[in-house]
C-alpha cells in the first residue's frame, strides 16, 4: 500500500510539475519582456488566484468537471460529449497544475526579469537567430529559476492531499491521503509517523541537490 502510495504520488508530482513548466516558462518569459505597466498587471493577474481559499478554487473545478458541469454543458450545445473527467488522474492533473502553476511562474519570472539583454544584443550581431540565442543563452541562464520553480511545485505536490479527496477517485491513491487515513481512521500513529519520516526524507533528497548546485555556482563565480 505503501510502497504504490509513494510511486503514485512521486508519477503525479512529477507529471504535474512538468506541464507547471511547460506552461509556466513561456508565461514567464512574455511577463518579462513586456513593458512594466503591463508587467504589473500580468503578476497581479498570476497572483490574484490566492486572494481566495484554496479549498474554494478546487472546488470551483468541481462544478466545472463533473458530468452536468460547465465543460460538459458546453460540449453539448456542439453535440459532444458527455465526457468523465471527475474522480479521474486526469482531474487530480488539472487541479494540482492549476493550483501550483504560480509557484512556477513567479521564480521563473524573478530570474528572467534580470537577464542581460545585452548577451542577446550580442548573439544577433554575431548571426545567431533567435531561437538559437534562445537555446544558447536564455534557457541555461534560466536554470536556477527553473529548478527553483520545479521543486516549489514537486514538494507540496507529493503531499497532497485536498485536491486528490475533492477531484480523485478510489484509484488516485496518494500519500498524504494515506497518511490521513493512518491518522485519523486507522489511528496508528507509530505507522503514519514512520511513512511520514519517510517521505520527509524523499523531499530533503532534492533540496540538499539543489542546494548544493547552488555551492558548485558560487564557488565557480569566485
Amino acid at each position: 500500500l505503501y510502497y504504490t502510495a509513494y510511486l503514485y504520488s512521486l508519477k503525479v508530482a512529477a507529471v504535474s510539475t512538468f506541464f507547471c513548466l511547460l506552461i509556466g516558462y513561456p508565461m514567464a518569459y512574455a511577463i518579462s519582456r513586456s513593458t512594466p505597466a503591463q508587467r504589473n498587471l500580468f503578476l497581479m493577474l498570476v497572483i490574484l488566484p490566492f486572494w481566495t481559499s484554496f479549498l474554494l478554487r478546487v472546488y470551483a473545478w468541481v462544478g466545472l468537471l463533473k458530468t452536468d458541469g460547465v465543460i460538459n454543458n458546453v460540449a453539448a450545445w456542439f453535440g459532444l460529449g458527455p465526457y468523465t473527467m471527475m474522480y479521474t488522474s486526469f482531474a487530480v492533473y488539472i487541479g494540482i497544475v492549476y493550483s501550483y502553476l504560480p509557484f512556477m511562474i513567479l521564480p521563473l519570472y524573478s530570474n528572467l526579469e534580470r537577464l542581460n539583454l545585452d548577451l542577446l544584443d550580442a548573439a544577433a550581431d554575431l548571426g545567431a537567430r533567435r531561437w538559437r540565442a534562445f537555446v544558447d543563452i536564455t534557457l541555461p541562464l534560466s536554470i536556477p529559476g527553473i529548478v527553483g520553480g520545479c521543486l516549489l511545485v514537486f514538494i507540496p505536490a507529493v503531499g497532497e492531499f485536498t485536491i486528490p479527496a475533492l477531484l480523485g477517485g478510489a484509484d488516485t491513491l496518494m500519500i498524504g491521503r494515506v497518511l490521513w487515513d493512518e491518522f485519523f481512521v486507522s489511528r496508528d500513529w507509530p505507522v503514519a509517523s514512520a511513512v511520514s519520516v519517510v517521505l520527509l526524507l524523499l523531499l530533503i533528497a532534492p533540496i540538499v541537490w539543489f542546494q548544493h548546485l547552488q555551492n558548485r555556482e558560487l564557488e565557480a563565480a569566485r
